[in-house]
């Protein structure tokens, strides 16, 4: 019996096809889940394979969250929307954590194509929420009878030429920009905000257009969306979804997540706790280093977020735009000689610079 092709890494050719390539298989892709979901593999047949069963639990998955987002859009009467509205990101979250737990056992390539069906949805309920919040009230003024008399008709006026579109950027980002709580467009600022009191409590948080800032994150959130950062550092507590960073330039993160996404990132440095590969692509220059932050509080906040347990998976990159066996020329290690000691955020508070308040620890 001749033994069955490894399918767990893409070939190069596949891998170079471009766009009609990736939409052949994310439509292989979604007939392999309805058939896996039609037939789930029994649990008592030991040779299942591994994505098969993947399949079949993200399938159900991703089929709840399409419902829930169909039952948001007819939400009758209105005052059931916010109910309707929790069970659809309740489900978004119960995929992302799914894509989030297999994700280091997954191939490259099905590991794409699912996290791209989760941005999508993600996209598609945030956009939801967006229409269903209650519109401004507004009342009309009384306005005279009295018919105007249209102006005299006159040559349009010369408009110059469209500006060119702008960079097409992933939908996700684009919505969690426009939408949802974060600290955008500042410039030399020093930015606090203690998540576990305050209303953006275990929601999704984003940092936008931020240039030369301090940003210190206390607490959890279920997903951090960081788009176009210069020369900042970032320190965020937990978080108990995914991160997708995009844009970055000569920033320092230290963070922790189940997810970290890493997108056109440059001269940048990682300090990571995460549950999974942290994924990079089109990046150069990135370095990753271990966790380094400490605040009154954060075993608990770890704990609540499922991230208590150090994976050592700071250090096992995957570069989604390199293909070769060699090590990627993109990114590498802190050495340790330069790495960040542990950073003491206990003491900062909301509305100070927080320049006081920051202890270095030494560690034995």
């Amino acid at each position: 019996m001749e033994p069955e092709p490894d399918n767990t890494k893409p070939s190069a050719a596949a891998a170079v096809a471009g766009g009609v390539g990736h939409r052949k298989h994310l439509a292989m892709l979604e007939r392999l889940s309805k058939r896996a979901a039609a037939t789930p593999p029994s649990q008592d047949t030991p040779s299942a394979s591994p994505i098969a069963a993947f399949l079949s639990r993200f399938a159900a998955a991703k089929l709840a969250a399409e419902s829930a987002l169909s039952a948001c859009r007819s939400s009758t009467p209105p005052e059931d929307a916010p109910s309707s509205l929790a069970a659809a990101a309740a489900a978004v979250d119960e995929l992302d954590r799914l894509v989030a737990e297999a994700s280091h056992s997954l191939p490259p390539y099905e590991l794409r194509s699912a996290l791209a069906a989760v941005s999508d949805l993600r996209a598609a309920q945030r956009l939801a929420a967006s229409d269903l919040r209650p519109k401004k009230s507004f009342s009309f003024r009384n306005k005279s009878k009295t018919p105007k008399t249209p102006p005299p008709p006159q040559d349009p006026p010369t408009l110059p030429p469209p500006p060119p579109p702008p960079e097409q950027q992933p939908k996700a980002i684009v919505e969690a920009i426009q939408l949802g709580f974060g600290f955008r467009g500042r410039e030399g600022a020093t930015l606090v905000k203690d998540l576990r009191v305050s209303d953006e409590k275990d929601g999704d948080f984003t940092l936008a257009d931020l240039v030369s800032c301090q940003v210190y994150l206390k607490g959890k959130c279920r997903a951090l969306y960081v788009h176009k950062l210069r020369d900042c550092r970032v320190l965020v507590g937990a978080v108990f979804g995914s991160v997708l960073i995009e844009d970055v330039e000569r920033c320092t993160f230290v963070m922790a997540a189940h997810q970290i996404r890493i997108h056109e990132a440059r001269a940048t440095d990682f300090y990571l706790r995460v549950r999974s590969r942290p994924i990079i692509e089109d990046c150069s220059g990135v370095r990753f280093a271990p966790h380094a932050l400490r605040y009154e509080g954060i075993e608990e906040d770890l704990r609540d977020a499922g991230l208590e347990e150090e994976t050592g998976n700071w250090a096992n990159v995957d570069d989604f735009k390199w293909l070769r066996a060699v090590q990627s020329p993109n990114w590498c290690l802190v050495p340790e000689e330069e790495r960040l000691q542990i950073i003491d955020i206990s003491d900062v508070q909301e509305g100070d610079d927080g320049s006081d308040s920051i202890t270095l620890i030494l560690e034995s």
